[in-house]
């Protein structure tokens, strides 16, 4: 079993206890949908790196949610997504600042050879391979952009 999957199932236990229930539902959640990647995936237990999806998209997920509901000045429900995406994040890998991404970049350009904007896919693989959660897709798309561009 995953350690990140294994982390979870202990707060869960712990936010039982507490009486936590915003965050016992949260993590509910995480593993209902680690359950639903384990199936689809048809193996016994996930790893840390397939945990990491999982919890990439839920967070992605309540982004998406909470600019929506800002966007229709329901800034509640805004707010309880937010709050919900501040228990995943506890479970991902620490994120990159944009000087250390930039140098992880800079480092796949240079042993990809990329020159264009043709080359982004090549780089973004590689960059997203070494990285692993650590940042985004969308800011490592960005980055790459920029730097084969300008």
């Amino acid at each position: 079993m995953s350690e990140i999957l294994n982390r979870i199932t202990e707060d869960t236990k712990a936010a039982m206890k507490a009486g936590k229930k915003d965050e016992l539902s949260v993590l509910r959640m995480i593993s209902s949908e680690a359950k639903n990647k384990r199936i689809e995936a048809k193996v016994e237990a996930l790893t840390d790196d397939q945990m990491i999806e999982v919890l990439s998209s839920a967070k992605k997920r309540r982004a998406e949610a909470a600019e929506t509901y800002d966007k229709g000045g329901r800034a509640e429900l805004a707010e309880k997504e937010r709050a919900e995406m501040v228990v995943i994040e506890r479970y991902l890998p620490t994120q990159l600042s944009d000087e250390e991404l930039g140098k992880v970049v800079a480092d796949a350009i240079a042993k990809t050879g990329a020159s264009s904007p043709k080359d982004m896919g090549k780089v973004i693989g590689m960059v997203m391979g070494q990285i692993k959660g650590q940042a985004d897709g969308s800011r490592v798309s960005a980055l790459v952009k920029s730097k084969l561009t300008g």
